[in-house]
Formats: structure tokens, C-alpha cells, sequence
């Protein structure tokens, strides 16, 4: 039986563990109006999981463009997804940046710390994304990506001594269930999508927490 996140809507947004890259991509548009597009993906070779690029130094197994043209190709309606992913069931599920969202990339340990923060501060995170490489992706409005260096500055920190990257336009994360790096292992939802964080925050709502928690990392 499938899992789902309690709370959405509808045709709910499956987890990771028992989900189809293919039912996954299709409710992202469906249910989230996300853009999506397909990626690489891992290829078992002599025990070892390798992308399907064919790079043996490949920065990002398994979770990068497979086209040049992928900005163009991304796609909101969830009928060309299927298509796409009835192509190629076992491709990446990539979410283009500076569309309906930015993302805000830290570390692990310092995206933890600023949940709890967030947590006792009364913020409501949008979706959350944990990765293999131990990042996490926070979803916010778009246009996040210029604002940062400003906030953080006037926040009292150094943007470039912080470890802490806004991906907007011309960027994308990889979402759940893409399974991805040296060990295949799979991103994940720290904080699921689901009704209660359809409207995203503004970066401006969630940067005191996420600047100080990468702050303390450093």
C-alpha cells in the first residue's frame, strides 16, 4: 500500500519509501504546480552505483541534467511528466530554481538547527529536502537568491563565511525519491509538502535562523 503525507489534499504527495520517480514527478505538478524535469540516474556497475553520464568523477551522481536544454524542458503539466518518466521510469526528479521557488542550501547539521529554531521562534517552514551529500534544500519565494547577501549583511554576518547558498534562476534541487550519490541512497522530505505549507515563507522570514545556525556550524 502506498504511503502518502497526511494533511494534503486530494491526490496526496506520496513519501519516498514506496513511491514511482514517475507517481512522484507527476503529483509535484499536479498538486504543487512545481516544474519538473527529468535527470540521470544510477547505474549498478561491478557493485558500484555510477551515473548515468558516464563520468567516473561525476560531482553529482544520479541528480544532474541529462540535457542541455533542461531549462526548457522542465514542465508544469503532469501529463508531459508522465510521459517523460514512461520514457525513462528510472531518471532523477529535478525541480527548477527561481520559478515558483528558490531554495536555500546549508548543511545538515545546520538546517536541523535552524528547524529547532524556527520551531521555538513560531516560523512555519515551507518544504524541507535532506540529501545524501548532507545538505538540506529550504524552499522560499522566489527571488531569494538576491536578496540573501543583503539580509545577511544586515543580520551582522559575512555572506561569503557562511555555508550557505540561495539557488535561483538557472539552478534546481533534486527531489524525493531521486536516489542519488556513491551510494544511491535516496533524497528525502525533512519537512513534507503538505497543506499547511503551500504558501511558501519569504527568505527574509527564515534567514535570521538559517544565517545563525550556519553561523555556529562555522
Amino acid at each position: 500500500m502506498e504511503e502518502t503525507v497526511p494533511g494534503t489534499e486530494a491526490a496526496q504527495i506520496p513519501r519516498q519509501r514506496g513511491a514511482s520517480l514517475l507517481e512522484a514527478a507527476v503529483r509535484y505538478a499536479e498538486e504543487r504546480h512545481w516544474d519538473v524535469f527529468p535527470g540521470t540516474w544510477l547505474e549498478a556497475a561491478r557493485g558500484v552505483q555510477r551515473c548515468s553520464c558516464g563520468a567516473t568523477a561525476c560531482a553529482a551522481p544520479g541528480a544532474h541534467p541529462a540535457r542541455a536544454d533542461w531549462a526548457a524542458q522542465a514542465t508544469g503539466s503532469a501529463t508531459v511528466a508522465r510521459r517523460m518518466w514512461q520514457k525513462q521510469p528510472t531518471a532523477s526528479v529535478l525541480l527548477p530554481t527561481g520559478r515558483t521557488f528558490d531554495a536555500i542550501d546549508v548543511p545538515e547539521t545546520a538546517g536541523f538547527l535552524a528547524l529547532a529554531r524556527m520551531e521555538r521562534m513560531g516560523l512555519t517552514p515551507g518544504p524541507v529536502t535532506q540529501a545524501p551529500d548532507r545538505r538540506m534544500r529550504f524552499l522560499v519565494l522566489p527571488g531569494a537568491a538576491a536578496k540573501v547577501p543583503d539580509l545577511a549583511g544586515r543580520l551582522g554576518w559575512s555572506p561569503s563565511g557562511l555555508d550557505l547558498r540561495a539557488c535561483g534562476e538557472g539552478a534546481y534541487v533534486a527531489a524525493p525519491p531521486t536516489r542519488c550519490g556513491a551510494w544511491g541512497a535516496a533524497v528525502q522530505w525533512a519537512c513534507p509538502p503538505t497543506s499547511a505549507n503551500r504558501w511558501l515563507p519569504d527568505v527574509e522570514e527564515l534567514i535570521p535562523a538559517l544565517a545563525y545556525a550556519c553561523g555556529r556550524e562555522r
